[in-house]
């Protein structure tokens, strides 16, 4: 009885094991690649967390999240911006009661933040790292 309880609780750490690899996964910010502007972790929470409205160079910046379903949001949020999602929906209702910005334009999926990113200079955006292709230029990871 001993070895299928301890099978068992193999099993159970395996499939646990695999489905918390997105907890894991690489978080790539990205812009277009024409956009040459060079991006502190700073500049980055400054720009998502609507504290700046350009980068460093003087540019317009547009930042993109994905919808707040996603893995990669939670992520991007937690390692990058420091803060939860709860807070971060916290944060971002102050800010619209007050007027003072409005939070950055959703998207479904990182396929719509390449393809948003691609067709527009001023985008920036994150993604999986492994959706990264050669329509965008990861300017850092998390």
């Amino acid at each position: 009885m001993k070895l299928i309880y301890r099978v068992a609780l193999l099993n159970v750490f395996i499939v646990n094991l695999l489905f918390s690899q997105g907890a894991f996964a690489e978080v790539a910010v990205v812009v277009n690649p024409s956009n040459a502007a060079t991006l502190s972790n700073d500049d980055i929470k400054r720009l998502f967390l609507g504290k700046s409205k350009s980068f460093p160079g003087g540019a317009s910046a547009e930042p993109v999240n994905l919808k707040g379903s996603q893995a990669t949001r939670g992520d991007f949020e937690q390692k990058a911006l420091g803060k939860s999602s709860n807070q971060m929906k916290a944060y971002w209702s102050k800010l619209l009661f007050s007027g003072k910005a409005n939070p950055p334009k959703e998207v479904a999926n990182d396929a719509e933040v390449i393809n948003l990113i691609k067709g527009n200079p001023a985008a920036i955006g994150y993604v999986d790292a492994a959706s990264v292709n050669a329509d965008v230029k990861v300017v850092a990871t998390f």
